[in-house]
């Protein structure tokens, strides 16, 4: 079978009761009766593109296995991990969510397979002739920026102190991608997101570098959960990711890989 995506269902979700409720049900309808496998990977957002063509890769090479992906904030996928929610990969976009779920002791020792950073995003043709940070102080510019609990916020947070560049964003979003749609959209002028998603957005919006953005760098870690209930095919998984195979699609994708 084809990987599922159970980001929206789970995407927007606090990881209360309705969202653990949900995974138990898919889960157990995973395994029933069928003789498929299924490894659960709960990944950020801005892993999504590559992590879809992986899964793919891993269906193809592990016959008879089912690859379902949480895509989300990482902050709010690591909560779902501690409040119970049944995981076996978990890879997060900064070293502090990946920390939420060791420090409850659910994870074993984590790996850092991919580093990240940020770039300006404006719409294709940049209307608002958006040049750099600076013209985001300017209040006619409507910015929109991830929240600043969640990696993509952070990192922002860190950007725009290293520019010196105080604004009031028009909305704070949940994860990257929620923030890269406003852009998409044409409610903002501008975005902070990462490189691999503005490359992600294939022309829809245009990315402009900005030297700031070497301060606010992410470290992106995988880790196999303790409890994993696909021992075995989540660390084959995490191994595709850090192999040669998967360095080459983080890569393409636009990660750095170290």
């Amino acid at each position: 079978m084809g990987h599922r995506n159970l980001q929206t269902a789970l995407r927007r979700t606090a990881g209360g009761a309705a969202a653990l409720a949900l995974l138990a049900v898919t889960a157990a309808c995973g395994s029933s009766g069928t003789g498929e496998r299924t490894v659960t990977v709960f990944a950020a957002a801005s892993l999504t593109e590559v992590f879809t063509g992986l899964g793919a890769d891993f269906e193809a090479a592990e016959p008879g296995v089912d690859v379902r992906f949480n895509f989300g904030s990482s902050a709010t996928l690591a909560q779902q991990i501690v409040q119970g929610a049944p995981a076996d990969v978990f890879a997060a976009a900064a070293p502090a969510p990946m920390k939420t779920v060791t420090d409850a002791s659910l994870a074993g020792a984590p790996a850092v397979f991919a580093r990240n950073r940020l770039q300006l995003a404006v719409p294709a043709g940049n209307p608002a002739k958006v040049t750099g940070l600076a013209d985001l102080a300017d209040a006619r510019i409507k910015v929109a920026l991830c929240a600043p609990q969640v990696p993509c916020g952070a990192a922002a947070v860190k950007t725009l102190a290293a520019a010196g560049v105080e604004l009031t964003p028009v909305t704070l979003e949940q994860d990257v991608k929620a923030t890269l749609t406003k852009l998409e959209l044409g409610e903002v002028d501008a975005a902070l997101v990462y490189r691999t998603d503005v490359r992600a957005s294939a022309g829809k919006v245009e990315g402009i570098d900005v030297p700031e953005a070497a301060e606010a760098v992410n470290d992106y870690p995988i880790a196999v959960l303790k409890d994993a209930p696909a021992g075995d095919l989540a660390g084959r998984f995490a191994d595709l990711v850090r192999s040669p195979q998967g360095r080459a699609a983080l890569a393409r994708a636009g990660f750095e890989v170290p």
